[in-house]
């Protein structure tokens, strides 16, 4: 089969791959009808890998249909529309029964697909899915093929964010990155009773979606503006949805006394140096995770299905899969208003 590889920084390849073999009879093989790139798989695209080597599938979004599934799968037969959660567990543990993927007691019968060579990537033809029962769901009739691939993963994870940061009823919310992640993050904090979101981008077509979604784009130095927004006292909730030193200080600084600190963004930094100080004085809460995605779309189908989130709204470019590298290209230079990249394959 044909998929997306990796072979090193700025190098993306559309070729041949071993077709996906059926993993064991708790296992599925999904076709893949369209596959997402995620602002993570930049860390890879840049040469900041997660598994290292190179030649392997990459990618962890992906929406198709069942082909094939192993004898012990009780909820999923071929020819079944679904989507498969970037986050993949054992299915066997306590913390994958309670849809807390990252703290599977197995993870090496899972992990997270397109990060290396031991579970393929999504931007394919097609993928193996282990533990079909837990790592595949259903995908809603009526809900959009767009839709169900940002649930995969950036409505989840903003949803997490959101979650994390504890929004109560008429919050000031700042959102700090506004790339796929950052605006589900933003429609979130709305969704949970925030007053206000204001949103910080250093790119203004970002902005100008996040306004769409019915945030506050805040178009100068984001300390002054969100001071000044919030009569000097700054804001209640920051969701930090880049992950870079830089961004996770700004969020630290844009927070008020006893405000609450909330990172999604994928960091890569092992030293981070954290103003123990500042956040003392502020009595800040401060708090940082990876989402778990079974553990928040109970809360998230739903409200897809009624209308009150829309996660298809991000998506602004479209790409068949043979065109990946030029899809990469865009969405790391952040050019022509890009946000939610797609990747379509045949039906």
């Amino acid at each position: 089969m044909k998929a997306l590889t990796y072979h090193g920084p700025q190098d993306i390849r559309y070729e041949s791959v071993p077709d996906p073999m059926l993993p064991g009879e708790r296992g599925a093989v999904v076709r893949v009808r369209s596959a997402g790139i995620c602002g993570s798989d930049l860390h890879i695209y840049g040469g900041h890998g997660f598994g290292g080597g190179a030649g392997y599938s990459i990618g962890h979004e992906a929406v198709g249909e069942v082909v094939e599934v192993g004898s012990a799968v009780a909820r999923f037969a071929p020819g079944d529309r679904v989507l498969a959660p970037a986050s993949v567990g054992c299915g066997r543990c306590a913390p994958c029964g309670r849809g807390v993927v990252f703290l599977c007691e197995n993870f090496g019968e899972g992990g997270v697909y397109g990060i290396g060579h031991a579970l393929g990537g999504c931007q394919a033809e097609a993928i193996a899915v282990p533990a079909a029962d837990m790592n595949l769901v259903a995908i809603p009739d009526g809900m959009s093929d767009d839709a169900a691939l940002v649930l995969t993963d950036n409505a989840p994870t903003g949803w997490y964010g959101a979650r994390l940061g504890r929004i109560a009823l008429g919050d000031t919310v700042v959102v700090v990155g506004l790339g796929p992640v950052g605006l589900m993050a933003a429609a979130s904090a709305l969704i949970m009773g925030a007053s206000r979101v204001l949103a910080v981008d250093l790119v203004d077509s970002r902005r100008a979606r996040a306004a769409d979604l019915g945030a506050i784009p805040v178009e100068g130095n984001p300390r002054d503006e969100v001071l000044a927004l919030t009569g000097g006292r700054g804001a209640d909730v920051v969701i930090e949805a880049v992950g870079a030193d830089a961004t996770i200080g700004l969020a630290t600084d844009l927070a008020g006394r006893c405000g609450r600190v909330s990172v999604v963004g994928i960091s890569q930094s092992p030293t981070y140096p954290f103003n123990l100080l500042l956040a003392q004085l502020k009595c800040l809460e401060f708090t940082i995770g990876m989402c778990s995605v079974q553990a928040e779309l109970p809360a998230l189908l739903p409200l897809t299905t009624s209308g009150r989130l829309d996660p298809g709204a991000i998506v602004t470019h479209r790409f068949p899969l043979e065109a990946g590298p030029d899809a990469y290209a865009l969405f790391a230079s952040r050019a022509d208003g890009v946000a939610k990249v797609v990747l379509d394959l045949p039906a």
